[in-house]
């Protein structure tokens, strides 16, 4: 489990447990030890999932994870259009009133995907992960005045280990005591550009223009009126695309480490890129944060740029 984080004149936290109530169902399964031909995802990103499995025809999602009292669970979310951000998809899930909610984001272009799943705070923790995968990758040619050089630009969703809106929530039971109580987990938005360069095998990129959606500059939870609360920029830090086309790296702030990030590239020349990222204590304001993170991204042709591609 993950511990709660603090800061912002309010009780914001979060911590990934040995066990995780949070599952993924009806397509390919995306294991996140990367089955029998994919790649695995590391262990600190993966925390408490164990696969998900994304239907996009069907539009459904199960998730398997591991319970606090070490079984396996596997649940199939619901779809929640009203919570989607910047093109993912989400889902969510929630047995009872005094159960934890779990939010999931999931995107997929052509046969590569990404997922993160993620509990709203409850008895001061909370369970996350993410996973990816692709079936279909080559990387694009190099060479004869072919630089190899490709950008991915695009969306970015993140969970954070802090209560953020309500919407979603059960109503609690008449009397219910605050202490047994759920949250919703806290959503982080912004825009992201990955940079790979194949004839060298290696890849890093940026995300920028991130917000809190769900806090103003106060530290209450946005009412709708307020403007999110901006929050620095994660540098992915150049790492190496392996023959597979997976790669492993750290996030950076100021040249420090503050976590890590993974992910596949997919399609037949590299034409799109999927990962997930954990970081830990990288906003300003807040103690004990920790983020879990998605990108889906395709390809975007110079000289355009930017998270649309124009």
């Amino acid at each position: 489990m993950t511990r709660i984080l603090m800061g912002l004149a309010l009780g914001f936290g979060l911590s990934a447990c040995g066990g995780g109530d949070a599952p993924f169902g009806g397509g390919v399964e995306t294991p996140t030890d990367g089955g029998e031909t994919g790649t695995a995802v590391p262990e600190e990103i993966a925390g408490n999932l164990q696969s998900f499995t994304y239907n996009p025809a069907a539009d459904t999602l199960t998730v398997r994870g591991v319970a606090a009292d070490g079984s396996t669970i596997e649940s199939a979310y619901r779809r929640r259009p009203g919570l989607d951000r910047g093109g993912y998809q989400a889902y969510t899930a929630q047995d009872a009133a005094n159960g934890r909610h779990s939010t999931a984001y999931v995107a997929a272009i052509n046969n590569t995907q990404a997922a993160i799943v993620g509990t709203g705070v409850q008895y001061e923790g909370i369970y996350a992960g993410g996973a990816y995968s692709t079936s279909d990758y080559s990387a694009p040619a190099t060479g004869s005045g072919n630089q190899g050089l490709a950008y991915y630009t695009g969306r970015y969703v993140g969970l954070l280990n802090g209560p953020g809106s309500d919407e979603d929530l059960m109503t609690p039971n008449t009397g219910e005591d605050p202490s047994v109580t759920t949250a919703q987990a806290a959503e982080v938005t912004g825009d992201m550009q990955i940079t790979a360069d194949f004839a060298t095998a290696n890849v890093d990129g940026i995300i920028y223009n991130r917000v809190i959606r769900d806090y103003d500059n106060q530290g209450r939870l946005d009412p709708g009126t307020a403007t999110p609360l901006e929050v620095t920029d994660l540098a992915l830090a150049s790492t190496t695309i392996n023959e597979n086309g997976g790669f492993t790296g750290s996030i950076e702030q100021s040249n420090q480490g503050v976590g890590e990030y993974a992910g596949v590239f997919g399609g037949a020349g590299a034409t799109e890129v999927a990962g997930v990222l954990r970081a830990e204590g990288h906003i300003s304001g807040l103690q004990n944060e920790i983020e879990y993170g998605l990108f889906v991204l395709g390809q975007c042709a110079p000289p355009a740029s930017g998270p649309d591609c124009n």
